[in-house]
Formats: C-alpha cells, sequence, structure tokens
C-alpha cells in the first residue's frame, strides 16, 4: 500500500472535477497534485484520467480504481474516526489477566460498579496463576502480585499484599500454638504451589533479622482459595496473603500466629506494555482498582 496517498489524491481529483479544485482542498500545488496521479498512472501501468482543457473524464481503468478506492478511503475514515473516539471516551472490550484467588475475591465482586461508571467498556477476564505473556496473548494489562515488576514491563502499584500466618482455633487447640518459629517443624503445615519458594518460609524477627524455616509440607495446593478452604477445616498452619483470610482473622475463624515476626510482603501491581498513548479504558480500570485497594484495603482492617 506504498501508493495509498496516490490513490487518495486520484480520488480526489475525481470528487472535485479538476486538478485545480482538488489542489485547494488538499492545499497542495497543482503541479504536485499532477505529479500524484501521473506516479499512480505509471505504477499500475494505466491511464486513469482523459485529460482535455475543459474537463476530465475517467477511463475504464479509472473508474473501476475509482469506485472500489472509494469505499476503502470511506472505511479508512470511519476507522479513523472511531480508532479516535477510542482514545477520548473509555471504551471498548478491557482484555486482562488476573491470579485467579484475587479475582475471584477482589475484581468480579466490583465489576458492575465499573461497568456502570464506564457503560461502554466490555471486561474480558481470564484467571490465571501463570504468568502469561501480555503481548503475545493479546492482554491490556494484567494484575501481578510480586516483589518487583518486569523490567520490560509498565507497572503501576495498587496496594500491599501482606501475609500472614494462621490456623484454625480448633487446630491450635489441639496440638498447641507456636511459639517460636522453630516450633513450626512439630506442626502439620499447608504450601502454596506458586510461591517462589514453597519449600522455605522466611520470617523477619522483631530484632530485624531474617529466619528461614524449611517446610516439609502436608499439603500443597497450587490455589490459595482451597488452602483457606483446608486451613478452616483444621488441617494446619498456612502462609497465606491477608486478602484471602482477612477476613477470617477479623471474623475469629482463623488465629495469628507468631504476629511480633514479620511475615512477607509484596505488592500488588497493574502491569502494561505501553505507556505511550495508554487507552482510556486501561487508564480507567487502573484508576478504578487502585481505589479499590489502597495502601489500606479493606481486608487489612
Amino acid at each position: 500500500m506504498d501508493n495509498l496517498s496516490d490513490i487518495a489524491v486520484f480520488v480526489k481529483v475525481v470528487d472535485c472535477g479538476s486538478f485545480t479544485s482538488a489542489a485547494e482542498q488538499l492545499e497542495l500545488s497543482k503541479s504536485v497534485v499532477s505529479k500524484y496521479v501521473t506516479r499512480l498512472e505509471e505504477q499500475l501501468g494505466v491511464r486513469l484520467l482523459h485529460r482535455t482543457t475543459r474537463k476530465l473524464s475517467l477511463t475504464e481503468a479509472g473508474r473501476i480504481l475509482y469506485q472500489r478506492s472509494q469505499r476503502g478511503l470511506e472505511e479508512i475514515e470511519a476507522a479513523e474516526i472511531e480508532v479516535s473516539r477510542l482514545q477520548r471516551t473509555p471504551s471498548g472490550r478491557l482484555r486482562f489477566n488476573t491470579p485467579m484467588s484475587f479475582g475471584i475475591l477482589h475484581i468480579a465482586p466490583v465489576l458492575n460498579e465499573f461497568q456502570t461508571e464506564y457503560p461502554d467498556i466490555n471486561i474480558d477476564m481470564v484467571l490465571e496463576d501463570r504468568q502469561v505473556d501480555l503481548v503475545e496473548e493479546g492482554f491490556d494489562l494484567a494484575i501481578r502480585i510480586a516483589e518487583l515488576p518486569d523490567s520490560n514491563l509498565i507497572a503501576r502499584r495498587l496496594g500491599p499484599c501482606k501475609h500472614v500466618l494462621c490456623a484454625s482455633p480448633a487446630y491450635l487447640e489441639a496440638h498447641g500454638t507456636p511459639q517460636t518459629p522453630d516450633d513450626l517443624h512439630q506442626h502439620r503445615t499447608l504450601t502454596y504451589g506458586y510461591h517462589d519458594s514453597p519449600r522455605e518460609w522466611r520470617l523477619l524477627s522483631p530484632e530485624g533479622r531474617y529466619v528461614s524455616i524449611p517446610v516439609n509440607s502436608a499439603i500443597n495446593m497450587n490455589n490459595s482459595l482451597a488452602l483457606r478452604e483446608a486451613v478452616l477445616q483444621d488441617a494446619g498452619i498456612v502462609l497465606i496473603p491477608t486478602f484471602i483470610v482477612g477476613p477470617d482473622i477479623q471474623t475469629g475463624r482463623l488465629t495469628p500466629i507468631l504476629s511480633n515476626y514479620r511475615m512477607q510482603e509484596l505488592s500488588i501491581y497493574a502491569i502494561y506494555p505501553e505507556r505511550k498513548h495508554l487507552s482510556p479504558k486501561v487508564r480507567a480500570f487502573i484508576d478504578f482498582m487502585s481505589k479499590k485497594i489502597g495502601e489500606k484495603p479493606d481486608w487489612e482492617v
């Protein structure tokens, strides 16, 4: 389509009925307009216009090219208008990826509120705990919980993701409550399979020293909601994000353990490929989720 500009000038000449009128509308000189059309004829190897001193007329080849090109240029113009509108108003289909547990607990419940505020945005939410390739798999953005965002992507922090050691009151009553990290060796432990080091828990002591606890898990799962259900059924002790068990701790269904030790703290990020020309739909969703999560999420109360 190297000759698209030549075709556009040719169509304008036919619409205007003369090189002079076309040149005025295109804000070009008559000689430049004539050069565009001549170059197009040379590229196609056919005459498109009969030129006389009084008027222009189309050859058969020129008529075919004009009719088809006119429709094509109208489609291009309509596409430009639609794309421009997308850049002004949050609209279109928003495709994003989120970890399964976080998406179920904290994104799905607020999507109706988001769409009430932005009715022209349609949602395609893909819940997966694996790390997807945003560009390769066609995502507008992803919600990720990590220590640091990917270096080749743009990230905006939405809030904290703290972890807590906890167990059910019934389990602790039956097996005792650990008083030191070493006591954990005497207990049943549950681990998350996608954790960077599921066989090791790192705790920060009150003195500011990291303590590494090797974990021989009784149960290992790749889903945090399943871990929550197991620990609620007295299965053992788990190190788990507070966004999953915060309400259970608030109501007493689960009891924090070793609270004088600091547990792992990550961040919740919105990750997207490009900062330049960030679409309004992506910006609207990130701003919305940032307000919903914030530095003091509801589950931390």
